[in-house]
């Protein structure tokens, strides 16, 4: 009899019973590969469990997990408070100490669990204003701070077994699972309350619209665990007896696809278009006949249109592209991946083709943290693939436009509601039907499109209103731009501030012999520069009515990052943040 899946550590189970891995989890550890399987996962979580227990965690305690990079002990630990009817509270390592603070406050955190000493140092400078916070355990070894295997030890006593089995036996399918709060780019994190079952019933409904999972071996696991995108994807993995490699870091992320050579990865379209770039400028720099070739691949990748709608003719042409180029592209990927999965920002429609051409298949979805996460995605089998679309709703979930353009969902992946926050839920609620914010249309063939972010469209002092995200997503196909955020609420024209792309920019001064200067100061105040991005801002232009393109626009002297605090931890521009940042800029585009 196979085991029920009803709540979020029954995957682990079902995966020992059906697929019994001799690799579940695989982290690199001094320079090697180590790997988990099936059964020692869950040894090591039940371990974990009675050790959690023998510190005085009980059902309902808040237990927060911070790494900076995804590993296994983040999966064991998961799946160890869960069990035992634990609330885990995933946070973002990027956040602020007095972000840090509120969470912990606010969520009441008991005990905290992070992977080094530079999270451990956030944390500990605010421990002493956090009453709930009684110990901080790290990953790593680190001074001062307690070592996680001290709760292995403290769960060797095989006897509290059957407090563990007891307590799971408990646990609820509507119980609440996690508080994943919010990145918000105004006022306080949000914390979204999630239930087992709005995430079992997201992986198992997201299941069975992609058929091909049952020809992946393995995963390179690198976008944040603490993002509900990735997370539900691990869980995912785990449902479906996939191998889970962890990428190192971001910086390594090339040479581990190479290591790992995985059949399947999660990506945000920032990644993508950074993957793009390195090979268009790997490109730019051969000369002659392979010059030619190249960029005679590349434009027949840019035509593709699924389902051999171009002909006979053009996809001889993509067979012998792949056959010369795209082979190439995808060794240096590794050599197996046939799947990405998009999410998290408005992806290029360019980027879909392209890479979906060169036998990449780009499967653009969409979701919120409140929907735990997956709405809709795009599958290639069975004609459900789109470009320019976020697919067609995943079984169970029904999506409604509102009269204003709203897109409204309904289903069992639509969160339990906001912690300690009646007022925030009543807010985003209808009845069943959870309002995501942002605008949308569906087709008559049941694809969805975004078409903007409720808040963030803004109406000019002429009365017209305009879509930001859809000029900030065409002027980024610019090698030139790297960040570019459309601002003109309630003035007279759109405007943009941007984040030239400094390394291309040096790159293409070099080529054309343009004295532009070494530093990005100096390029953000060179008329030179100004004027070759403002020919790339007039192309996107072209694809706009008039009354919203963009007029003027001021350049950034230094580089939009996480770290920074101008993007979130999913790389979207922080709007609020970047204005207040570039208040001088803006007041010069406006003469204010």
């Amino acid at each position: 009899m196979s085991i029920e899946t009803t709540r979020i550590f029954d995957f682990a189970y079902y995966q020992l019973d059906k697929y019994n891995l001799a690799k579940s989890l695989v982290s690199k550890v001094n320079g090697e590969w180590i790997s988990t399987s099936s059964q020692e996962f869950i040894a090591k979580a039940n371990i974990v469990s009675r050790g959690l227990l023998a510190l005085g965690v009980k059902p309902g305690d808040k237990i927060a997990l911070i790494s900076s990079t995804n590993r296994t002990e983040w999966n064991i630990l998961d799946l160890a408070l869960l069990q035992i009817g634990a609330v885990n509270v995933p946070i973002y390592p990027t956040i602020s100490e007095s972000d840090y603070k509120y969470i912990f406050n606010h969520a009441e955190v008991k005990y905290c669990f992070l992977s080094d000493e530079a999270l451990f140092e956030k944390a500990n400078a605010v421990q002493k204003e956090v009453k709930s916070l009684k110990r901080i355990f790290s990953f790593d070894k680190i001074k001062d701070c307690a070592y996680w295997e001290e709760v292995f030890t403290l769960g060797s006593e095989e006897s509290l077994q059957e407090k563990v089995d007891a307590l799971k036996d408990k646990v609820k399918p509507e119980d609440l699972a996690t508080i994943i709060y919010t990145s918000g780019t105004t006022g306080v994190p949000k914390g979204v309350m999630l239930s087992h079952n709005n995430l079992v019933s997201n992986v198992k409904d997201t299941v069975q619209g992609l058929p091909f999972l049952k020809d992946i071996n393995n995963v390179l696991s690198f976008l944040p665990v603490c993002h509900v995108f990735e997370r539900m994807l691990h869980y995912l993995y785990i449902y479906s007896g996939i191998t889970i490699y962890f990428a190192e870091s971001i910086e390594k992320i090339a040479d581990n696809v190479k290591e790992v050579q995985p059949d399947f990865m999660s990506v945000v379209p920032r990644l993508l278009e950074k993957i793009y770039d390195s090979i268009i400028a790997k490109g730019t720099a051969l000369t002659g006949i392979k010059k030619s070739l190249f960029f005679w691949a590349v434009n027949v990748g840019l035509a593709y249109e699924p389902y051999g709608r171009n002909g006979w003719l053009y996809e001889k042409k993509l067979a012998l592209a792949n056959k010369l180029i795209f082979s190439k592209w995808r060794a240096a990927l590794g050599g197996n991946l046939s799947n990405m999965v998009s999410g998290s920002a408005a992806l290029q429609p360019r980027l879909t083709k392209i890479f979906t051409a060169a036998g990449m298949q780009i499967l653009e979805g969409y979701g919120l943290t409140e929907t735990s996460p997956v709405i809709s995605v795009n599958v290639y089998e069975n004609q459900n693939f789109k470009v320019g679309t976020v697919g067609k709703a995943i079984a169970n979930v029904e999506v409604k436009i509102a009269e204003d353009g709203e897109i409204l969902v309904k289903g069992p992946n639509v969160m339990l509601g906001y912690y300690k926050d009646a007022a925030k839920t009543t807010e985003v609620m209808t009845g069943d039907y959870f309002h995501t914010g942002d605008k949308g249309e569906i087709d008559k063939e049941g694809f969805l499109k975004i078409t903007g972010r409720k808040k963030e469209i803004f109406k000019t002092s002429g009365g017209k209103y305009i879509s930001p995200t859809l000029l900030e997503n065409e002027m980024k196909q610019s090698r030139f731009i790297e960040q570019i955020l459309v601002i003109g609420e309630g003035q007279k024209m759109p405007a943009a501030i941007v984040q030239p792309n400094y390394e291309f920019v040096k790159e293409w001064a070099r080529r054309h012999n343009v004295s532009c200067g070494n530093t990005p100061e100096e390029m953000a105040v060179n008329e030179a520069v100004h004027n070759r991005i403002l020919e790339e801002i007039e192309h996107g232009n072209k694809q706009f009515g008039k009354w919203e393109t963009i007029k003027k626009f001021e350049m950034t002297p230094e580089a939009w990052t996480v770290d920074n605090d101008l993007l979130t931890p999913t790389f979207k521009p922080k709007r609020v943040v970047i204005l207040k940042t570039y208040k001088h800029l803006y007041d010069k585009i406006y003469n204010q």
